[in-house]
């Protein structure tokens, strides 16, 4: 548990200068950012930070860090808290307190805390399970009303972080577990994405049977949630599942309590942009259910609205392996707010709707 002793102990760090309100992410975000860059030498700085426009933004995956190169023929980019200086590592750690509020980041720490679970389970010699191996990269030039971004990612966490004209999102995030639950060893019973089954388990149990009929749309689960890592977000056909419009009072508020879960991960002012995708769906949400019902057997939700998707699986490893996700169908790594911004600016002759230049 070594890398959450160092990162948690970052929330002890003075507040850096312009944090501004505290419902406000975007000055924090652009504060930590400044701070870590300005501490990395140029030749850490040359592999952390890329231009906004840059290919590389769009790459996300949550697998381990040593399994990029066999899968993608590349490596994951960005720099390794392993490759930090401890005064590094803080900062760091203040950047991803930055994007997340309390409960997001307790919940990104523990899960990098896992992987030294998962190097004891699996007797890994190799340092294929190391919570050190979290990559940090930078897109653009941090600044208060300018375009840049910010990338955290490593084995179950792969988190982006867009501002643009000062205006902040916080979408793709992707948090998993292995294990769910740790069975074993002196941290026995934690659970940390714990919350996101039971909210999950209980409003599929608290439906009748006639509308447990409607939402179970597969008797086996997938194997891993559908979206993967598509670069947008999509699924085949019409929202499958059971609507929230033939639920009842008490149904709905089960399902607001299950978004609120994901919601809940970032800072009040991207959580506040969540809420507002969640009012505006109205009851234009439905749940989806595929697997085993009771506690144990492979199982996977999702949560479908016009403008977001929630998706969540838990059947590798004997159903002790979860992954969960959070996708804006249309604003994921700010690039609904670029459509805007490229449509009304001047300056947005010679470049796309997602912000990347033209080839002439």
């Amino acid at each position: 548990m070594r890398q959450v002793v160092c990162l948690m102990a970052a929330l002890l760090l003075p507040v850096l200068p312009g944090a501004g309100h505290p419902n406000h992410a975007r000055p924090r975000m652009v504060s930590t950012a400044k701070q870590f860059l300005a501490s990395l030498t140029p030749e850490q700085r040359e592999r952390t930070q890329f231009r906004f426009d840059d290919e590389e933004r769009f790459f996300w995956h949550y697998i381990p860090t040593d399994d990029i190169p066999g899968q993608y023929k590349r490596p994951r980019r960005g720099l390794m808290l392993k490759e930090m200086t401890a005064a590094q590592k803080h900062l760091a750690a203040a950047m991803l307190s930055a994007g997340l509020s309390q409960q997001g980041y307790i919940k990104a720490t523990t899960i990098m805390s896992l992987e030294d679970v998962l190097r004891i389970l699996e007797k890994d010699m190799k340092g294929r399970r190391d919570p050190e191996k979290y990559h940090f990269s930078v897109f653009g030039e941090p600044s208060d009303e300018g375009t840049w971004g910010y990338r955290i990612e490593g084995h179950h966490v792969s988190l982006h972080f867009t501002v643009v004209k000062g205006r902040a999102v916080g979408n793709p995030t992707f948090l998993g577990s292995n294990p769910a639950e740790v069975r074993s060893g002196p941290h026995t019973g934690l659970r940390v994405l714990g919350a996101e089954e039971d909210k999950g388990r209980a409003l599929m149990r608290a439906l009748t049977p006639e509308q447990r009929k409607i939402a179970l749309v597969a008797e086996k689960a997938p194997s891993d949630i559908l979206t993967t890592t598509d670069r947008q977000a999509a699924l085949k056909g019409q929202p499958g599942g059971l609507s929230a419009s033939k639920m009842s009072a008490a149904q709905r508020q089960m399902l607001a309590d299950l978004i609120a879960e994901y919601v809940d991960n970032l800072p009040a002012e991207l959580a506040e942009q969540r809420r507002e995708r969640v009012k505006a769906a109205g009851n234009q949400l439905w749940f989806a259910w595929a697997g085993v019902v009771e506690p144990g057997g492979p199982h996977y939700y999702r949560v479908q609205a016009p403008g977001f998707l929630i998706e969540y699986d838990n059947t590798q490893n004997q159903a002790n392996h979860i992954h969960t996700v959070w996708r804006d169908f249309n604003g994921d790594w700010g690039v609904d707010l670029l459509k805007e911004h490229y449509q009304t600016s001047p300056a947005a002759h010679g470049h796309d709707a997602a912000g990347a230049r033209r080839t002439p």
